[in-house]
């Protein structure tokens, strides 16, 4: 039997080249059939991980909205886009367009576009003063440190973009670059609840004043944050904050997202994937009704328990949760998400740490039909370099308006009344605890509510969990 005739081949290395960076690996390829749940399986993971920045879209469109820095319902600070609106006391209780506000400090708020225009950020002298700047970018991660907790000197500061390659003027300190244009900036000065520290504060928030790099002078400016405009409420304002995300427009909106925020070292294939479905959905209209419809169920099933706190951290003792990486989310989508819907910009660690509970000590949930108490016990208050306080918000995550104006307590009460033993015991509950004690008194709403610690520059022991938070009992 002859031999076959063999057909001569080149000679070739037989390995097949491993992909060198994201580059080389390919996604989805166009054209391909994508089965109905497998498009809604992609959907959901892109509504979780696309939901803040969705969010913080709308809300800098709105801010553009306003002619010149002022306070929208007469409440809410609002500015045009590159500047930013302080308060001059702190937030009204009635305000309603954004969750957990606080009465620890007086804050003000602004968006910026910084690959059109860098930002001055004026930080003047405190002195004494805890204060502290969340600045963060489109993802709501931080990406400049200033506050006192840094040692932050009083001078000039300049945001930029990830594109931005203009020259530096003289006098700024020192330059801080986003990872995307879209960034967010929250000033935030201490006040106590005395009327002359409401008084003293004027002259340092009057020099909290964040504008365009087109305007820079190198000298400090100043602004009388007490006489800026109102606006009025947009229709429709009202018990609970802004919708800011539409479900039923999400994957509208979702394509520029992609093009404006680029992946993190890692999201490459997951910014593929979805935008292998999204193109797909652009072609045929089957896969757009199964994303709209998918958005609409994943607000409902995904996003909605976000909202309740004991959705979102990780449990540190007595019915309290904690998420411990504020903004510096990186992929962890789910408490990106849980924090955006329960209680946007959260600032990083080293400068707040939040601490909530829905629940008493018996893990039921907190109603105003029942009476509680907290007590730290002696030597054992919130561990901070700052302040700490302990707020109420009522079942929307707001203020619930009360006959004391009262909404919190902590560092800033200077007529809180410890035990005999050196402890310290506040009063949640819809009625007076009586005369003697309403020093301690935070009045809760007839129905549910929810307790938050803020520990503004917390020490190691709430950073690393060993300090626990003290249970919220339930009166007899």
């Amino acid at each position: 039997m002859s031999a076959l005739p063999v057909t001569p081949f080149p000679r070739h290395d037989g390995q097949v080249p491993a992909p060198k960076s994201a580059q080389d690996i390919q996604s989805t390829p166009p054209g391909t059939v994508l089965p109905r749940e497998y498009v809604i399986m992609v959907g959901r993971l892109a509504y979780v991980w696309g939901w803040p920045m969705v969010n913080q879209l709308h809300r800098r469109a709105a801010f553009a909205k306003v002619p010149e820095c002022g306070r929208l319902g007469g409440v809410l600070p609002m500015a045009p886009t590159g500047y930013v609106t302080m308060l001059s006391d702190y937030i009204k209780p009635e305000q309603s367009f954004v969750t957990c506000p606080n009465q620890d400090t007086v804050y003000g708020g602004g968006f910026c576009a910084l690959d059109k225009q860098p930002v001055v950020v004026q930080v003047p002298d405190f002195g004494q003063r805890f204060f502290t700047y969340q600045i963060v970018d489109h993802r709501t991660d931080s990406f400049a440190s200033i506050g006192k907790q840094y040692g932050t000197k009083p001078g000039f500061y300049l945001l930029v973009g990830p594109n931005w390659k203009g020259e530096v003027p003289k006098g700024i300190n020192e330059v801080f670059r986003s990872q995307t244009d879209l960034a967010a900036i929250f000033p935030r000065a201490f006040q106590d609840d005395t009327l002359e520290d409401k008084v003293a504060i004027q002259s340092v928030l009057s020099k909290i004043v964040i504008y365009p790099l087109s305007e820079y002078t190198g000298q400090m400016k100043t602004k009388d944050w007490t006489m800026v405009p109102t606006f009025p409420a947009p229709a429709g304002a009202g018990k609970e904050e802004t919708k800011w995300v539409t479900p039923e427009t999400f994957f509208d909106e979702l394509p520029e997202v992609l093009r404006v925020v680029p992946p993190l070292p890692g999201e490459e294939a997951l910014y593929g994937m979805i935008q292998s479905v999204l193109d797909a959905a652009a072609k045929d209209p089957q896969v757009k009704e199964t994303l709209k419809q998918t958005a609409i169920a994943a607000e409902e099933d995904l996003i909605a328990p976000l909202f309740q706190f004991h959705n979102n951290g990780k449990p540190v003792g007595n019915g309290w949760t904690s998420p411990p990486n504020g903004a510096r989310w990186g992929t962890d989508y789910l408490s990106r998400a849980a924090t955006a819907k329960s209680n946007m910009y959260d600032n990083a660690p080293e400068e707040t740490r939040y601490i909530y509970t829905d629940f008493d000590s018996k893990g039921e949930r907190l109603n105003g039909g029942k009476s509680y108490t907290v007590t730290f016990a002696k030597g054992a208050l919130p561990p901070v370099h700052g302040f700490w306080s302990l707020t109420l918000y009522n079942k929307r995550h707001l203020f619930e308006p009360n006959p004391l104006n009262r909404y919190s307590l902590g560092t800033k009460s200077k007529s809180l009344k410890y035990n005999p033993d050196g402890s310290l015991t506040l009063y949640f509950q819809n009625a007076s605890p009586g005369p003697d004690k309403e020093s301690n008194w935070v009045p809760a709403p007839k129905d549910e509510f929810s307790l938050y610690i803020r520990s503004y520059w917390p020490k190691a022991e709430i950073l690393e969990g060993r300090w626990t938070p003290p249970p919220v009992l339930a009166a007899k």
